[in-house]
């Protein structure tokens, strides 16, 4: 990967003419610019840039670069850069066009969605080689020994492989992980939170075409909230305690379901542009029924 300053991005990009492109990414990789996105960006665009070299397809003429902003501040300004990573591709004729601009929001910045688009814009077909991670079968082969080294110990009391309880609660979480939307991530690499235009930080993705990590991990707690309400209120119904115990469960239950549900119902509408029902909408159904 090059990188650019000012000067020589005029040379080699601007410049005229060109037998050649450049997909260039714009990105602040300074520590004081605290753009933690921009260092999973710039491994994924390295990950690009090293499949090309090894797959050997010079000939196509297409090169990967990549401008800092405190090292070509003057380049931001030209193309009225105010966000950082950007990932554009300068075709060898004309100027860029909307769809040279990678939408990060939509398809994030894996290796893999890069690659694709630059198949888009190129025709170039790049096979993306990741490097060996051996971290994850690692992690296996260390659970692994210690849940045998449990069972192990407690081979003489092993009562607790029967609790229902310990199952359920199991089961439930791995139903948070999934309906969040864990899986999801794992195939699109989306970006774990983004800088907006004005500097602001957004959690929450605006289309339902897309999330952030961090968003999971909210609807994931948001779902967990609303599944105790629900467990409260059906405690209440069910145990045998004192009458005001059963209504301080039931009332707490029924905040929590409440609360909760409006504002993962809220989350979906500004996803979901044109959603038309509310909280009120759907008690007033509930209630109906």
């Amino acid at each position: 990967v090059l990188r650019f300053n000012g000067n020589k991005f005029r040379d080699f990009v601007k410049t005229n003419p060109r037998n050649y492109s450049v997909v260039v990414m714009f990105t602040a990789m300074a520590p004081q610019r605290q753009c933690t996105i921009c260092r999973h960006a710039n491994d994924e665009f390295q990950i690009v840039a090293t499949s090309f070299y090894y797959a050997k397809l010079y000939p196509t003429k297409i090169f990967f670069a990549v401008v800092d902003f405190d090292e070509g501040p003057d380049v931001f300004q030209m193309l009225r850069v105010n966000t950082a990573p950007v990932f554009m591709h300068f075709p060898p004729k004309g100027k860029p066009k909307q769809g040279d601009t990678l939408d990060m929001q939509r398809i994030g910045f894996s290796a893999e969605a890069i690659a694709k688009w630059i198949a888009e814009r190129t025709d170039v077909q790049i096979r993306v080689f990741r490097p060996p991670n051996y971290s994850g079968a690692m992690a296996i082969f260390v659970l692994f020994i210690v849940v045998a080294g449990f069972l192990y110990l407690r081979r003489n009391n092993l009562d607790f492989l029967y609790n229902k309880n310990c199952w359920g609660i199991g089961a439930v979480f791995f139903c948070f992980a999934m309906v969040s939307g864990q899986m999801w991530n794992h195939i699109r690499g989306p970006p774990f939170f983004h800088k907006t235009s004005s500097g602001a930080t957004a959690f929450i993705h605006g289309s339902s075409q897309g999330q952030f990590v961090v968003e999971t991990y909210i609807v994931m707690l948001l779902n967990a909230a609303i599944v105790l309400g629900m467990i409260l209120m059906t405690e209440a119904a069910s145990h045998k305690a004192d009458m005001r115990k059963r209504r301080i469960l039931s009332i707490v239950g029924l905040v929590l379901v409440a609360t909760f549900f409006s504002v993962i119902l809220s989350i979906f509408r500004s996803k979901a542009h044109g959603y038309p029902y509310r909280l009120v909408a759907h008690l007033i159904n509930f209630f109906h029924l």
